[in-house]
Formats: C-alpha cells, structure tokens, sequence
C-alpha cells in the first residue's frame, strides 16, 4: 500500500507575526515589552520593522523567536498552535492603529469605530465589546504611564465612570489620553497622566466620542 504524504501548508509572514503578538499578548506584553523582556532591542518585534523601506516583508529570526519563547516562558508546540487562528486560547483579534495615526482624519467613523485604511489585527484578552480596538503608544508623551510600544484595548462600549483612564477624540479631531475626574451634559473634566500637569476642561459640545481604556500590556 502506498501512503500519500500529506501536504505541507506553507507558513506565512503574517501567520508568523500574529504568532509573536499572541505570545505576547497571553505574557500580559506588548510586542514591545516581549522583545525588552527577551533581552532584545524593543523595537525587534514593532510593526514597523515587519516590513522594509521599499515594500518587502521582513521575517524574525530564528534566535529572536527563541528568546521571545524563553522570556514568555513558552514551548516550540505552543507557539506552532499560536500561528493558527484557533491558538489565541483566552484572547481574539482587535483592530489595532499606531496612537499617532489614530489622530488623522478618517481613522474613525462618526461612532467613533475603527475605519478607513492602516489598521492590522492583534491577539488581546478577551472583551464582551465587539466594537473594542487597540492604540500602540508611541513616544513617551503619555509617561510614566503608559510608555512606547504598549499598546491600550480601548472599549467603545463599555459604561464610562469617574477615575477611568479614557481616549477622547475632540470634534477637531484631536486624540487624548487622561484620567475622567467629572462627567455633566455640558462637560469632561480631565486629569492628565502626568501629575504634574494641570487638569482641563472640554465642553460637551466638542467632544466626538469618549471610550474607556480596559487593558495595557506593559
């Protein structure tokens, strides 16, 4: 009797970088973060560097996937189960911007949902809003809270009370990250991340929409 070999499915750049994102994402990390933790330059596993100047994909190496399964204390199997879509185990995919982009015009609809073009997927904690999104944080405007890399799931859905870290994007189109010190009908009033700054006010009238930060891998 011959046996016919079954055929081999051949592994995909993307298939191996939403694999890296979900074993950060199950660590409780950043892309970022994993890539520190694994004693690697923390920009190794960024989207940025997924593909070159000129257009082409850019794979990770063999040795900074090993290190990234050492610091995530993970296995060769459970990263193979990572790379299908069914491995996420506790997490899903969510729309995922750079915070930077997420400023520009058209990167939300009126609702104040993921929209236009630039957005990519990551595997995160499970969340009961279907209409949840991720911000990767860039630079380190928003310190010491939140630092480059760490990226926010932000839930559009979820009830908005006093304290809650929030994203509020202005009718100017302008994207903000604070603390909700007071809520009326006529206006937020905000508490930066930096202690040192002053709190602020924003009429009711020019505020687009307001969602609450659930979750930052950091």
């Amino acid at each position: 009797m011959v046996r016919q070999a079954k055929a081999q499915r051949m592994l995909t750049h993307d298939q191996i970088w939403a694999a890296l994102d979900r074993l950060a994402a199950r660590a409780g990390l950043s892309p970022s973060g994993l890539a520190k933790r694994a004693g690697l330059d923390p920009t190794t596993f960024n989207r940025s560097k997924r593909v070159t100047a000129d257009g082409r994909e850019r794979w990770p190496s063999t040795e900074s996937i090993a290190k990234a399964l050492a610091a995530a204390d993970a296995s060769i199997d459970s990263f193979a189960k990572l790379i299908d879509d069914d491995g996420a185990g506790d997490g899903r995919s969510v729309p995922l911007l750079g915070f930077a982009q997420a400023g520009t015009s058209g990167a939300f609809d009126e609702a104040g949902l993921p929209s236009g073009k630039g957005w990519t997927e990551i595997a995160l904690p499970v969340t009961e809003d279907g209409h949840a999104f991720a911000l990767e944080i860039s630079g380190d405007a928003l310190a010491p809270v939140y630092r480059d890399g760490d990226i926010v799931l932000v839930s559009p859905g979820a009830p908005v009370r006093k304290g809650d870290r929030v994203v509020v994007r202005s009718k100017a189109g302008e994207l903000t990250v604070a603390t909700l010190k007071r809520r009326t009908a006529k206006a937020l009033e905000l508490e930066p991340l930096d202690a040192t700054q002053a709190e602020w006010t924003m009429a009711a009238g020019d505020v687009a929409w307001i969602a609450r930060i659930l979750w930052a891998s950091q």
